[in-house]
């Protein structure tokens, strides 16, 4: 008696704990799950329509159900499915499931013992929890976790409680990976009856069905061993005889069906056996995909990345079940816009293997005009935007935004800058070609020509957290004790970021959010969200603004081609335009980002999955030209515009440059910086002879083709760097990489391309010169170039 005392004792405490712990999971897990109804959306797919702002209709979502391998926006209704396929799914990957309520109990106990006593672990997941699994719970989907876990299970009873099991099955069916068919996945079974039958998903026979289903477990390995994984099929055939889905006969003439797997040359016997099996083409798969989408026309990938935008920006607001549920969604896409960047990403010719990302938007207001996620082929491209989703260092095109913070605190553009290796410190970036001067370039000159060590000493004086800041309010995110580096553009954005953070050289100084959508209503007409009115953040002032503006234009307008300039082919006839390139490390990414008075927009080229590109890639001849087909087209047929020029603002002609001034500063003598934070005259005397004077000319005497910086005739009370190779800095033709941070106080080695032509008039050696040789620190004395500390 006492024993079945204490056996209900201990059986009601397991079970109060077992409560508790349920509770505990709950409060933990249960509390921000999705909601099921968002699978609702497979009844409404295709109904919701998008206009741009001319109130054009531009296409219709589509909801997409995510798997393991892709998405799939070819979904089907389970009457557009074979019977066959729906049968063998079931009896393959869950043969309780009409029984179960979403967690098959069951199931994963014989999962568990099979696991413990035959070391053969087998998956114990319904076919409920697989849909779950990879449409509500997608981005927990590769985690073995007990959060997963437990949220799959919880979900998985409600979406069996709400939904009957056949909707559940469509959708299971649609979010399946059949495998990798080369360019795109396989997934769902409009696709996978395509992909290796060449054939639609209704058309499917019991045979083929089969097949598709032993394959779903490993569809790549066993896709490519069809002898190893045939006695699969009749094993299949006899448990879905068992189960009353197929009769013995109907397995039979299944068995002794002959089947060919696109790709496979198959010999068979009439009772079903193999008289040979040889894969000759693996790539049918894919090209028997590519076969369905000429037929569908390509004309249904247009804007597919403005549109998949439009969804991720709309989710989080209104939810999947409204976003697909029908009704009308305006937009502030440009639709010329929109289709010139489609047109210039099919025109681009890129390196082999390299791909791009565009994206325009408005100065006026932040909303996105145009996205191009990928190098477009005609044929469908990636589901990844590289124009939203990708992060990829910017290079120098990050320079116009420090040497504008610059002109901020009261710099000119006139104002000089040592162009020489940098102290006492275990940072040592490099110009491009590994040359330097050792003189004193205004920061005009500087920009033009993409130096990096006048830069970086322009960063060293302005201080990095300065920096940092300024670009915290651009809507950039500084990454992490970059130091100095980050003056060369070691911070990684995407080309919207890039876009939206010089727009404020358009529009006078204001940051704007970037936004897509302007309004949503239902099905009814009811308006379910419109965009509050986009909120200006001031980052410059007018005037540094335009300064900054006046700079950039000059990247663009400065030098022609044969003089090196940068960034030359980004003009556009008849529009006022300024821009800059940039490069990084081992030419692994370049940039294009550049303003006009209506559009601000970036062009990033490279790697999808990172490397470097050839040698011959330089920033201004491949992106450049991008930017500049796709701003063209987009303002095509509009009226030229100006940039607005606000008061207090005189030019003076400097070394042969007319450059923008505060009208305060106009006639204030050039000041010459080294990074240290002092600064002289720009007209002092260096312990030199004496040369001839700077001269500022008026503005109406202005010399087109600026000539190489002449020799300072000043420099602040400093230790003479190393000596000045004999010889002047050639305009640069390539951008410059951006240097990382180096652990010792080695230079980072650096080649210049070997074919990169003399520029500006100079003989210059075709081979550049090393680098003098820098003498370590001497911890005794102080740094002449001190690198402010960077949190």
């Amino acid at each position: 008696m006492r024993f079945l005392v204490g056996l209900s004792r201990f059986v009601a405490i397991t079970l109060l704990l077992a409560l508790l712990g349920v509770l505990v999971l709950w409060w933990m897990w249960g509390r921000d799950l999705p909601s099921v109804s968002d699978l609702d959306v497979l009844e409404v797919s295709g109904q919701t329509r998008v206009y741009d702002r001319q109130n054009t209709l531009i296409g219709t979502l589509t909801p997409s159900l995510s798997g393991s391998g892709g998405t799939n926006r070819n979904l089907l209704k389970l009457g557009q499915i074979s019977p066959w396929l729906q049968k063998a799914a079931v009896t393959s990957e869950d043969r309780r499931f009409y029984e179960h309520h979403g967690v098959d109990y069951i199931g994963i106990a014989r999962g568990l013992l099979k696991g413990l006593l035959q070391n053969d672990l087998e998956g114990g997941s319904s076919i409920t929890q697989q849909v779950v699994k990879n449409t509500l719970l997608s981005d927990l989907q590769s985690a073995r976790t007990a959060e997963r876990k437990f949220k799959e299970a919880v979900l998985a009873f409600q979406l069996d409680r709400n939904y009957d099991k056949e909707r559940i099955l469509n959708a299971y069916l649609n979010i399946i990976y059949w495998g990798d068919g080369g360019r795109d996945d396989i997934v769902g079974a409009g696709t996978a009856a395509q992909a290796y039958f060449g054939k639609s998903a209704a058309s499917l026979n019991l045979a083929e069905s089969v097949y598709l289903a032993t394959i779903i477990p490993a569809p790549n390995r066993r896709y490519k061993q069809f002898a190893a994984y045939r006695p699969l099929m009749k094993d299949l055939l006899g448990r879905m005889v068992e189960d009353g889905r197929v009769t013995r006969a109907e397995a039979d003439a299944a068995w002794k069906t002959p089947i060919y797997p696109a790709g496979w040359r198959i010999g068979w016997n009439t009772d079903g056996t193999l008289r040979s099996a040889v894969l000759e083409n693996t790539d049918r798969l894919q090209q028997n995909m590519n076969a369905l989408e000429a037929a569908q026309g390509t004309g249904r990938f247009a804007y597919q990345y403005y549109l998949q935008a439009v969804e991720k920006e709309l989710l989080p607001i209104i939810g999947r079940r409204a976003l697909y549920g029908g009704g009308k969604i305006v937009t502030g896409m440009s639709l010329s816009a929109q289709q010139s960047a489609e047109q210039a990403s099919l025109d681009a010719t890129l390196p082999d293997g390299a791909t791009l990302g565009t994206a325009l938007v408005s100065p006026v207001n932040g909303e996105v005009l145009a996205l191009v996620g990928q190098k477009l082929t005609g044929g469908r491209p990636s589901d990844w935007d590289n124009a939203l989703q990708a992060r990829r260092q910017v290079g120098s095109s990050i320079k116009p935004l420090l040497y504008t913070l610059a002109l901020e605190t009261g710099w000119k553009q006139s104002d000089t800058v040592l162009d020489s290796p940098l102290l006492n410190t275990s940072y040592q970036p490099q110009n491009y070609d590994g040359r330097w001067t050792g003189r004193y370039v205004t920061l005009r000159y500087s920009l033009d020509h993409s130096l990096n060590l006048p830069t970086v000493r322009t960063g060293q004086e302005l201080g990095v957290q300065n920096f940092e800041a300024k670009l915290k309010q651009l809507g950039l995110t500084p990454p992490p004790n970059a130091g100095l580096s980050l003056t060369i553009g070691t911070l990684e954005a995407s080309p919207l970021q890039m876009a939206a953070a010089y727009a404020p050289f358009a529009n006078g100084g204001l940051y704007y959010a970037p936004s897509l959508v302007r309004s949503v209503e239902d099905a009814r007409g009811q308006v379910l969200y419109t965009r509050p009115a986009p909120v200006a953040r001031r980052v410059w002032d007018a005037q540094t603004a335009w300064l900054g503006l006046d700079m950039i234009r000059g990247v663009v307008n400065d030098l022609t081609v044969d003089q090196g300039g940068l960034a030359s082919r980004a003009q556009i006839e008849g529009r006022q335009v300024g821009g800059k390139t940039g490069t990084t490390n081992e030419i692994r990414d370049l940039w294009f980002a550049g303003v006009t008075p209506t559009v601000a927009g970036a062009v990033w080229v490279g790697r999808q999955e990172g490397g470097a590109l050839p040698g011959w890639a330089y920033s201004g001849e491949i992106p450049t030209p991008i930017w500049q087909q796709t701003v063209a087209g987009a303002l095509s047929g509009q009226p030229p515009q100006t940039f607005k020029e606000p008061g207090g603002i005189t030019y003076r002609v400097v070394r042969q440059v007319e450059m923008a001034f505060r009208t305060a500063q106009a006639d204030e003598e050039p000041t010459a910086r080294d990074g240290s934070g002092n600064s002289g005259s720009s007209f002092f005397r260096r312990n030199r002879p004496a040369a001839q004077p700077e001269t500022v000319q008026p503005a109406s005497q202005t010399v087109t083709q600026p000539e190489p910086e002449p020799e300072p005739e000043s420099a602040p009370a400093l230790p003479d760097p190393e000596p000045t190779p004999d010889f002047q800095l050639v305009p640069e033709v390539p951008d410059i990489p951006a240097v990382p941070m180096t652990g010792g106080a080695e230079v980072a080695p650096l080649e210049p391309r070997p074919d990169a032509p003399p520029a500006g008039g100079f003989d210059a050696p075709t081979t550049p010169e090393p680098l003098p040789e820098l003498a370590p620190s001497d911890p005794g004395n102080p740094p002449v170039d001190e690198i402010p500390p960077v949190d």
